[in-house]
């Protein structure tokens, strides 16, 4: 029984060190993918806070106007949600936190659509019925301004078309490698909620009440003409805004998600090499345990035969 016990225990530990093997490899890689993910998010926050900027600047100066993309809808028949999350799992709560958030926000409303990016969503949805109007797959990991592009189109071609009344942007927030947060962000109309995230996303953003008060104490307005006018500019400059805001959840979900993996790794390896050692320690008691046996047996049969 201890020659077995052996066997089996030195069989564990090899399995145990082919595992750690493979961890450790996908958490090299998680961190190579992090480097660069990181670098391209932080090229890319400037771009997204400008066409904030600009934005808050348009709504300041021309408060009042009625336009489809602000303007609220007299009632919100469906939401429309675009959750990103991952193709693969192995990356800790990064995934599940992200669309638990998005399944506690759409409680609050009557009814939700969900434009799932990343196989991850899709799939939860899915199981619990909703409708999948959309799916993007293939992008969650190196996105770029295409896929943001090609996202927005298709949510702005289902808000014209009033197939939803509001959209929202569910993504997870980079904070650092080991601190990710869910957000759930308005896109669509941009209303005081819309504006209110948006303002909070930076310290240094003004709200457009404010911007509106500094250009009417300046007299700015007297000097501002919108050519060809002002429903072109806000069609012209809308998109613009979303497509920086969708490309920014994009590197954002991406960098939590190699972020995330990389730790799921590091302490599965960690985790690997613990029980190495104490599967190595039950190893050798249980040779000593066989030892011990063999030698009493030896003597055993010595004193039988004198």
């Amino acid at each position: 029984m201890a020659g077995m016990g052996m066997r089996d225990i030195k069989r564990r530990i090899k399995s145990v060190g082919s595992t750690k093997q493979i961890t450790k490899a996908m958490e090299m890689v998680a961190s190579a993918k992090l480097r660069k993910t990181k670098k391209r998010l932080e090229q890319s926050r400037p771009f997204s806070l400008a066409w904030k900027r600009a934005l808050l600047g348009f709504l300041g100066d021309l408060q009042g106007v009625e336009h489809s993309m602000i303007t609220p809808r007299e009632k919100v028949k469906k939401t429309g949600y675009i959750v990103i999350t991952g193709n693969r799992g192995l990356c800790g709560g990064y995934n599940t936190n992200v669309m638990k958030a998005a399944l506690e926000h759409m409680k609050t409303k009557e009814a939700a659509c969900v434009v799932a990016v990343g196989q991850k969503s899709k799939d939860f949805f899915a199981r619990r019925g909703y409708e999948i109007p959309k799916d993007f797959l293939e992008m969650t990991e190196t996105p770029d301004f295409a896929d943001a592009k090609d996202i927005r189109k298709f949510c702005l071609e289902q808000y014209q078309q009033e197939e939803v009344d509001e959209i929202y942007l569910v993504y997870t927030c980079f904070v650092s490698t080991i601190t990710h947060r869910p957000k759930v962000l308005k896109l669509l109309p941009l209303d005081d909620e819309a504006i209110e995230s948006c303002v909070a996303s930076d310290e240094t953003l003004k709200h457009p009440d404010e911007l509106a008060a500094e250009a009417n104490q300046e007299s700015i307005h007297e000097k501002m003409n919108y050519e060809p006018g002002v429903t072109t500019v806000l069609d012209a400059v809308v998109p613009n805004y979303l497509d920086s805001v969708i490309l920014s959840g994009l590197l954002e979900s991406a960098a939590s998600e190699q972020g995330a993996r990389r730790v799921a790794m590091e302490n599965a390896t960690s985790n690997a090499e613990d029980m190495i050692e104490s599967l190595q320690l039950q190893y050798n008691r249980a040779r000593q345990a066989a030892i011990t046996q063999e030698i009493s047996e030896i003597v055993g049969g010595a004193e039988a035969l004198k």
